[in-house]
């Protein structure tokens, strides 16, 4: 990682603000952005003010985020799903509004999609494997050729009621399970938001049980047909989990405050 400390010779940075160039670079070397295939435009996706003193952090890009972002005060906002997705948009509409907001508030705008799924520190992911005290883990989860998943072993086997439980006293929403397997938890592997379609990657690594955010209709069978137990805990409330991290490790590193802006979306 390039060393951003500046040389003993000069002068000292204020800790609790920061160049948002400077900012910036740490974030894409530190997430590793462009390292993994992606539809979103990650990193800068609008530029704001020079200096950052504040940070917010939020799931999703919305006027409503972007604007509760510039009411508290925030210099960045700190995102898992921008603004862009690999096609033009015309600055219109809803669009516009949003662009608009962040333009109007002076607001920086920093998108982090599939680096903040796979990143083994503050990973959405891996934060999860963490909280539920995942052991022995290891690579689960394709993405274009890429593992950004975690499969591991629990520390006690538990029923898949249990587990689910533990799952909604986390992330505080109640669980959609599909029992297709053993009527326990033992092998479970995690991947964040949309991870229906890894339910034969987990019955090929012997895994008892999927944590993952939505359903698709179209892999509703495979929980039973596979054997493969299934615990969709919301798209939403399984990536709450980078964006937070996230931002506390720029308080450690920067010495920036910053506040989570929770707009749950139910899905």
């Amino acid at each position: 990682m390039t060393d951003l400390s500046p040389a003993s010779n000069s002068v000292q940075p204020v800790r609790g603000e920061v160049q948002r160039d400077v900012l910036v670079r740490w974030l894409n070397e530190y997430l590793q952005v462009g390292a993994l295939p992606d539809p979103s435009m990650n990193g800068l996706q609008i530029e704001g003010t020079d200096v950052i003193r504040r940070v917010a952090a939020s799931v999703d890009t919305s006027a409503r985020s972007l604007q509760e972002a510039a009411d508290s005060g925030a210099d960045i906002l700190l995102v898992h799903h921008g603004l862009f997705w690999g096609e033009p948009l015309p600055i219109t509409g809803p669009h516009r509004l949003r662009v608009r907001t962040a333009l109007m508030a002076d607001l920086n705008l920093y998108a982090a999609h599939i680096p903040l799924d796979a990143h083994p520190e503050v990973g959405n992911n891996a934060m999860m494997a963490r909280a539920l005290t995942l052991q022995n883990t290891e690579p689960f989860g394709d993405w274009q050729g890429h593992k950004i998943g975690l499969a591991g072993e629990l520390p006690f086997v538990q029923s898949l009621q249990d587990f689910a439980d533990r799952v909604q006293k986390l992330t505080g929403e109640i669980c959609l399970v599909h029992g297709g397997g053993i009527p326990h938890v033992h092998r479970l592997g995690i991947v964040s938001g949309s991870g229906a379609g890894a339910v034969a990657e987990a019955a090929a690594m012997g895994l008892d049980t999927l944590l993952t955010g939505e359903p698709e209709h179209k892999h509703f069978h495979d929980s039973f047909e596979y054997g493969v137990n299934v615990v969709y805990a919301g798209h939403y409330e399984t990536e709450v989990f980078g964006v937070r991290a996230l931002a506390a490790r720029l308080e450690d590193e920067f010495g920036l405050p910053w506040q989570f802006l929770h707009l749950p979306t139910g899905l």
